[in-house]
């Protein structure tokens, strides 16, 4: 049995989850997600927890099991909480600015990188030199993160580019050797 799928999630005060055959919908303070699920996966909802079982110990269900609890579980998180990703530019004249809802960057091209962000994400620029994602969908968050990060990677001869908060960059010698 999975151990992650086993595990009951409970759900906070102020969320309400509505299962409807296999779609889940999640309402909570920062907002609504809803998303269908493979229909052999039962989700029952009693009084505050949400419990997921499969019907068999076949390859398929096992593997279904804990990645349905596991994004139930980042739904009630994301409307009670919300999720962040944090970025910073590490390079001599990269920054970032907003302007209105886009992200404007300077990464060292002949022009600056737009990126418009999706509904129900929003893009905050604390710093120039550093990028905030914010969002209710886990998914959406890192991916737009990832785009974010995607305009200039960091490189590992000068650690340059766009980076996770905390990331760690394996640095490499170079052409002298010394």
């Amino acid at each position: 049995m999975s151990r992650v799928g086993k595990k009951p999630i409970e759900i906070p005060a102020g969320v309400t989850v509505t299962v409807n055959n296999s779609a889940v919908t999640v309402k909570g303070p920062k907002g609504e997600l809803s998303r269908t699920f493979n229909p052999d996966i039962t989700i029952n909802v009693e009084e505050n927890v949400v419990t997921i079982t499969r019907p068999s110990d076949n390859k398929e269900h096992r593997a279904l099991h804990g990645t349905t609890r596991a994004v139930i579980a980042n739904m009630v998180e994301g409307v009670s909480k919300g999720f962040e990703k944090n970025l910073e530019l590490i390079g001599v004249g990269y920054r970032a600015q907003k302007q209105g809802k886009k992200l404007v960057l300077n990464v060292g091209y002949s022009h600056p990188v737009e990126i418009e962000p999706e509904d129900g994400l929003e893009i905050e620029v604390p710093a120039n030199t550093k990028i905030s994602v914010k969002g209710t969908d886990k998914e959406r968050v890192g991916a737009l993160a990832a785009n974010i990060r995607g305009v200039r990677p960091p490189e590992p001869y000068k650690g340059k580019g766009i980076r996770y908060e905390g990331e760690y960059v394996r640095r490499k010698e170079g052409k002298t050797g010394k």
